[in-house]
């Protein structure tokens, strides 16, 4: 009997082994399957910005497409992203990861929408930019909640200084005027940055206390002080003398926005000919076009838009199932 005993003894133990090689290797499966989304951060070999056009996100796939601007269809080959931005040698690339809490990665992609860093943070991806230089990069997350029509959102914009490495995990502890006074509140909120082209002077949106306010900040002071109430989600032009921005309008949730240009020099502003509710950071093609993102007509994808920046002329259809759009070098 003993012979049986050792047999049935050895049996039992490589069936445990099996088991236990079984469950690690359905653990390894696993863990390279939630790895998966940061692999498809990468992008076609022959898909990159070296050829000019408008850039932006496919809502039928998720990933960066592009139009060339001579009439040819777009293509689709770029990394996986909720928003999207690039200028000079850089690209921004923001996903959200999956589970819970919500985390958002920011991916800095190279020219050829390659990966050279990457930063994850929490709350959900809102908005991404680049300057012009490609030197720095900003991305705004919801922290809490998911819109800016909701009471009692929360966001969290980082800046990174990509000569120095340096990240500014959050800008809200930066020193704030308002109305030529240091201002103080727990309820602070940034978001919506847009770079000046000396990599030091920026804009973005302040929200405290019900209001929302256009700040401009230096980064090598680190200070910023308010210029103008009700302006969210500014956008600089090229020639940075004028600022695109979403205007509240209404307290309909449902359209409360219109998009304004706003002067700089004599600080006078002008609604543009798009009379819909805008919910985005406009983007300037040239000094004359912006683009923009609306809902679809079936109320889920979006579609770039374009209109005149003086305010004359009518809204014009670009890309239809597309959002966060950029211009790479000269479009159309």
């Amino acid at each position: 009997m003993k012979p049986v005993r050792r047999g049935l003894r050895l049996a039992l133990v490589v069936a445990a082994v099996l088991v236990l090689a079984g469950g690690s290797l359905g653990y390894v499966l696993h863990a390279r399957q939630r790895e998966r989304p940061a692999e498809q951060a990468a992008s076609d070999d022959s898909f990159g910005l070296d050829v000019p056009g408008l850039y932006f996100r496919d809502s039928a796939t998720g990933r960066v497409a592009r139009l060339p601007g001579d009439g040819a269809p777009r293509v689709v080959g770029g990394p996986s992203c909720e928003r999207f931005h690039a200028a000079g040698e850089r690209a921004l690339c923001l996903r959200k990861l999956p589970g819970l809490p919500a985390r958002t990665q920011a991916l800095v992609l190279d020219r050829r929408l390659r990966e050279v860093r990457r930063v994850t943070v929490p709350g959900i991806p809102n908005r991404a930019r680049v300057s012009a230089s490609g030197h720095l990069l900003s991305w705004t997350a919801f922290a809490v909640g998911d819109s800016y029509a909701a009471s009692g959102f929360s966001t969290r914009t980082s800046v990174l200084d990509l000569r120095t490495g340096y990240l500014i995990k959050s800008i809200e502890d930066i020193p704030l005027t308002i109305g030529g006074t240091r201002y103080h509140a727990p309820d602070v909120n940034y978001w919506g940055v847009t770079f000046a082209r000396d990599d030091n002077r920026f804009y973005a949106t302040v929200s405290s206390r019900g209001r929302t306010h256009l700040v401009e900040g230096d980064l090598r002071n680190w200070s910023a002080r308010a210029v103008r109430e009700n302006v969210e989600c500014p956008s600089l032009s090229p020639d940075n003398t004028r600022i695109a921005f979403k205007k509240k309008v209404s307290g309909d949730p449902r359209a409360p926005w219109r998009l304004y240009v706003l002067d700089l020099a004599g600080m006078r502003e002008h609604a543009l000919a798009e009379r819909r509710g805008v919910d985005d950071q406009a983007a300037w093609l040239d000094d004359r076009t912006l683009a923009y993102a609306l809902p679809g007509r079936d109320g889920r994808a979006s579609d770039v838009w374009s209109v005149p920046a003086d305010g004359t002329g009518a809204p014009r259809l670009v890309a239809p199932g597309g959002s966060s759009p950029v211009a790479v070098g000269r479009y159309p």
